[in-house]
């Protein structure tokens, strides 16, 4: 959790994000959304109750009063209008909101079963919006093939290697930053870090051994500032995640796919998808790949074949033939 973050944030709220991070596990990263979602929650509290004057910049509103006072003084109509409020005051979309939404359902909670000074969760019946469903975005077989064969330069092992990861193991960016050379094991395993720091153990298939032994045949050693991150930069320091991703749209853009909305996170679709279509994985051991916590959010893989085959009767030149009515049969 940011230093800043700890130093403003009221104690009420303090308490709550020290609970998260060191009881619950959540990563620093998840623990600051809370936060920022609080944050927002009680700014417009403050606004509403007329504690700050009307014309105040919503931005620099300070939660550091906020106190047990008035948290308690918050109802499910306070919650309710909070989201009226994001959607069309800050145009948050349903996933935006839905996070906050199980923000402040979380907080309240812990306030009254875990902390025990509410009676009740107020917010408890405050509904979640539905999130859109979409399919995922990947690559094809064959884009996935161009992309590793675009990998050219003077980092040509890392960033192949970097690639190969990718599209066979279906790592998070952040997931792919963290890792370091002695996370690869000599059974062929690969130790993750994933979210919540929720640690698992991925099997190498021979073509992600192959790429991280020509790559640790070059990976530098002298004047490295992590010795043991796996991935160095040219700075000779751990490669970030923007590093990472500035690595990725380059070849991207290389095989003309960058300006078509792909990314880093495409290529986890990708791995997914692809053992899902050509491997046949069962979707229980593909959760367990991806680090999903709950199997709904890998269910999403399984849609895709139906979706392609809905795509292809769609796509039948007699798709939008239909009988014709029989005029004098009608009339009788």
């Amino acid at each position: 959790m940011s230093i800043s973050f700890i130093d403003e944030a009221p104690q009420i709220i303090k308490d709550y994000l020290f609970y998260m991070q060191t009881v619950k596990g959540k990563s620093q990263k998840t623990v600051d959304e809370y936060y920022i979602d609080l944050r927002t929650f009680f700014r417009f509290i403050k606004l509403q109750r007329g504690l700050v004057p009307n014309d105040s910049e919503f931005e620099n509103i300070s939660i550091s009063n906020v106190d047990l006072e008035l948290v308690k003084t918050v109802t499910l109509n306070d919650a309710y209008e909070f989201m009226n409020y994001i959607q069309r005051e800050r145009k948050n979309q349903n996933v935006t909101r839905a996070r906050k939404c199980s923000s402040l359902k979380g907080y309240f909670n812990y306030l009254a079963t875990k902390k025990c000074v509410l009676d009740s969760n107020p917010v408890e019946q405050l509904e979640v919006p539905k999130k859109k469903k979409s399919l995922p975005k990947y690559l094809t077989l064959e884009q996935s093939l161009e992309l590793l064969n675009a990998v050219d330069g003077d980092y040509k092992e890392r960033d192949y290697c970097i690639l190969t990861l990718f599209l066979n193991c279906g790592l998070r960016v952040s997931e792919m930053a963290s890792l370091n050379y002695t996370d690869i094991h000599q059974d062929d395993t690969m130790r993750v870090v994933g979210k919540g720091n929720k640690e698992r153990i991925i099997y190498l298939n021979s073509a992600c051994v192959s790429a991280i032994e020509n790559y640790m045949r070059v990976r530098p050693v002298d004047g490295v500032k992590d010795k043991y991150a796996l991935f160095i930069s040219r700075n000779h320091r751990r490669m970030s995640v923007k590093t990472i991703q500035a690595m990725v749209y380059k070849y991207l853009e290389k095989i003309g796919l960058n300006a078509q909305g792909y990314s880093c996170h495409k290529l986890r679709h990708t791995a997914a998808t692809l053992m899902y279509q050509y491997g046949g994985v069962d979707i229980r051991v593909l959760k367990d790949v991806l680090g999903h916590e709950n199997l709904g959010t890998t269910e999403i893989y399984t849609h895709l074949s139906s979706e392609q085959m809905k795509n292809a009767a769609e796509k039948n030149p007699l798709s939008k033939v239909k009988q014709k009515s029989n005029k004098k049969s009608d009339e009788k």
